[in-house]
């Protein structure tokens, strides 16, 4: 489990690789004191080496938001540095994979810890008030008679370990020497880029393989660093980027695509948020990036749209593929029936969207990403902050007025940068007539990367919208996806479509197209209240044929308890 946090903190400047009740516990057969006050500090660099007696040197205090949570202290090593984070903690659930223990106490005695984050010492106390400032490591202990006995075992074993190292640095020159005269060397130079180990690393499934990779280690027990070669930049964000890469097999020169993300030392909350989403196993479906494996190292999106001219069938594929990953998302239950905790994207964008083979997306890059945990109070949705890609904002996002009593409001912001994202995809179809070059959201009314302030301008002050020219209407398939944009980019975030609503809107189209391909290549236009499609929509109780402007009077949120 990891920290809960509830109140600001220090990000820290370390480097990892992306690959909740509020019930008082009783069962530890104690009380705790009221609300401890402890050093609460997220990760940092540190100066203490883990001898002696070191101070953590956090300038946050918080008062523990639960009763039963103690005072916790966390110390790390790195190959060049030291890290601690401070926090408070329910000591009844676990803390990285571990439990704590001996925690009644007013000092901070450090205790060497197996975490999910690898070794670690841990302490924890609560008897005292900031009792996890100053922490103590245990003593190195003196050679015993036993250990000297095993030193002179090891000093007798020398010659062997010497003769063992030759044989393995003999092995592993032969085996470089044969990889410098393979084909993928040419004048002494790789052409594949080499996975740069100064850097963390995040690395996700592509393509659409549902088989778990033989390479993918356990996010607990990733000790040895994948066998991967990074292709091709694809995209380049604020936080990281992602290749395009091979992982290779270990029995075989076969390997499969694969995307990995790479973070630098500074982004480790941003690190932290898509790994704790990804490790969800309630997120694994076909149209949500399947994740292997997250590494510690050291040492672009596919532009599909930018490269294709897409037809009204891929058309169909996309965007129906794209509200089905955000409806499970979205969703506070799996399709078997087990219940969920609803996440919310907060950075749909075509960019944050990837396109395997068979033409479905596959939803990634979590890390603005929201559990709708109903733990979380109404000061937690507060201070989840105003995130996302200000082009792609909703209204009620830029405008900070979220209704917060209501979780369904983050849903809703989500559904407006999907219709942002579905009327891109639709301006590159075929079927609207002449296809301009792509162009994303808004286009030219903004500049590339718009602030905030610009946005408002355009989506709050004017009402603006991306344009939907009137050729695009003289197709009926595509003028029903016109209207189900519309109706998701409303300005009024209730009026607005559940993701599962969309998918089953477009699923029906797909059902339609030979209904409606005589008419589909007509010059004339069609205005929307004369659309009669009919589409098939479950109801509670019964199940009826109705037009599509019947449609637009439907609460699709009843959907939602179907999927």
């Amino acid at each position: 489990m990891e920290p809960r946090r509830c109140s600001l903190s220090v990000r820290g400047a370390v480097s990892f690789l992306l690959l909740t009740s509020l019930l008082v516990h009783g069962s530890a057969g104690m009380l705790y004191q009221l609300h401890s006050l402890c050093k609460f500090c997220d990760v940092e660099l540190t100066s203490c080496t883990g001898t002696g007696t070191c101070m953590t040197n956090c300038s946050i205090t918080s008062i523990c938001f639960l009763s039963t949570e103690i005072c916790v202290a966390i110390w790390r090593k790195n190959e060049t540095s030291y890290s601690i984070e401070t926090l408070c903690h329910d000591p009844a659930k676990p803390l990285y994979g571990v439990m704590l223990d001996d925690y009644n106490s007013s000092t901070c005695e450090m205790k060497e810890k197996n975490t999910t984050g690898g070794p670690a010492f841990v302490c924890s106390c609560s008897e005292e008030e900031e009792c996890n400032d100053e922490l103590f490591f245990p003593p190195i202990v003196d050679p015993t008679e036993d250990n000297q006995f095993l030193s002179v075992i090891l000093v007798s074993l020398l010659p062997l370990l010497l003769v063992g190292l030759v044989v393995l640095g003999m092995f592993y020159w032969y085996r470089v020497s044969r990889q410098r005269m393979s084909p993928e060397w040419d004048s002494g130079v790789k052409k594949r880029k080499v996975l740069d180990c100064s850097e963390s690393c995040a690395i996700m499934m592509d393509n659409g393989s549902d088989s778990s990779s033989t390479h993918a280690n356990n996010l607990n027990h990733n000790t040895e660093p994948l066998p991967i070669e990074l292709d091709l930049l694809v995209g380049k964000g604020r936080f990281a980027q992602v290749y395009k890469a091979k992982l290779k097999q270990s029995t075989s020169d076969q390997f499969e695509t694969v995307a990995v993300k790479i973070f630098p030392y500074e982004e480790y909350a941003s690190w932290k948020t898509e790994k704790d989403i990804f490790s969800d196993t309630d997120l694994r479906h076909e149209n949500v990036l399947h994740f292997l494996t997250a590494e510690e190292r050291k040492g672009e999106r596919t532009e599909y749209l930018t490269r294709h001219v897409i037809s009204w069938e891929d058309l169909q594929v996309l965007g129906s593929s794209l509200a089905r990953g955000v409806a499970h998302l979205h969703s506070d239950h799996l399709p078997c029936g087990r219940p969920k905790v609803p996440i919310v994207h907060r950075d749909l964008k075509s960019s944050n969207i990837l396109v395997k083979n068979d033409l479905t997306c596959c939803l990634c890059d979590f890390g603005l990403a929201l559990r709708l945990d109903s733990c979380l109070s109404v000061d937690d949705l507060a201070n989840s902050g105003q995130v996302g890609t200000a082009r792609y904002m909703a209204p009620e996002v830029l405008e900070a007025r979220l209704n917060l009593e209501n979780m369904e409001s983050f849903k809703q912001t989500d559904i407006y940068s999907m219709a942002l994202v579905l009327w891109e995809m639709t301006s590159r179809c075929e079927a609207v007539g002449e296809v301009k070059e792509y162009e994303p959201a808004y286009g030219s009314k903004v500049r590339e990367h718009p602030c905030v302030e610009s946005m408002k301008d355009n989506v709050l002050r004017d009402r603006g919208r991306p344009e939907i020219p009137d050729t695009w209407l003289r197709h009926q398939g595509v003028a029903v996806i016109c209207t189900t944009i519309k109706e998701c980019w409303d300005h009024d975030p209730e009026a607005r479509l559940t993701a599962h609503c969309v998918a089953e809107r477009i699923y029906e189209l797909e059902d339609q197209v030979d209904k409606i391909s005589s008419r589909s290549s007509s010059n004339e236009k069609i205005p929307e209240q004369e659309l009669k499609l009919p589409i098939e929509v479950d109801i509670p109780g019964e199940t009826k044929i109705i037009e599509l402007q019947d449609i637009i009077a439907v609460d699709c949120s009843v959907s939602d308890e179907k999927q």
